[in-house]
C-alpha cells in the first residue's frame, strides 16, 4: 500500500490549535482551508451528522468568544463580508470525528498530520511539566546557594510578560 504524504507544513496545523474554555481545540474555518473545502461545506457535513459531535467534541463559540478571536486575528468586520455565524470549535476527539464525515483522501491524510500535532502539543505539555519537576528536586537537593540560579531558570521557562512602553518625547 503506497502512502502518500500531505503537503501541509506541521507548524501550519500546530498554529491553528487555540485555547478556548480551557480546551484545545481547533476552528470550523482553519479546518475547512486544512481540508480544502468551504467551511460552509464542512459545517454542513456536520450538521448532517450531529449525532457524531456532542458537546464535549465540539461546540460554536459564543459572541464574546468569537469577538476576541476576531479581534486577535484582525479580520474582517460583520456586515463586510465577513463571517455571518460565529465559528465551531472541534476538540481532538471532534476532528477525529471529522474523518468520518469527510471522506477523501485529503481528509483522511489532514486528519493524520492533525493526530500527530495534538500528540506532539501533549508530549512538549508533558515534559514541560516532568522538566519543573526536575527542577523542584534539584532545588530540594542543593542548598540556598543555588537559589539564585533556580529562581532564574524558573523566570525563564515563564510566559514572556508584556513590557512597558516607553513613552516618546519629553517630559
Amino acid at each position: 500500500m503506497a502512502r502518500t504524504h500531505t503537503t501541509i507544513p506541521a507548524e501550519s496545523i500546530e498554529k491553528s490549535i487555540v485555547l478556548l474554555r480551557g480546551q484545545k481545540v481547533m476552528l470550523s474555518h482553519d479546518l475547512a482551508e486544512l481540508y480544502g473545502v468551504e467551511t460552509k461545506r464542512l459545517v454542513e457535513a456536520v450538521k448532517r451528522n450531529i449525532d457524531r459531535f456532542p458537546g464535549d467534541f465540539m461546540f460554536q463559540l459564543t459572541g464574546d468568544e468569537h469577538t476576541i478571536l476576531r479581534s486577535q486575528f484582525a479580520s474582517s468586520k460583520q456586515g463586510r463580508g465577513g463571517r455571518r455565524y460565529s465559528p465551531y470549535a472541534f476538540t481532538e476527539q471532534g476532528v477525529a470525528m471529522l474523518s468520518s464525515v469527510l471522506n477523501s483522501p485529503r481528509a483522511i491524510q489532514v486528519n493524520i498530520e492533525i493526530m500527530r500535532a495534538f500528540v506532539r502539543l501533549r508530549q512538549m505539555l508533558a515534559s514541560h511539566a516532568d522538566l519543573r519537576r526536575k527542577l523542584l528536586a534539584l532545588e530540594r537537593k542543593y542548598d540556598a546557594q543555588f537559589k539564585v540560579v533556580f529562581d532564574a531558570i524558573r523566570k525563564l521557562m515563564e510566559p514572556a510578560a508584556e513590557k512597558k512602553k516607553r513613552r516618546i518625547g519629553f517630559r
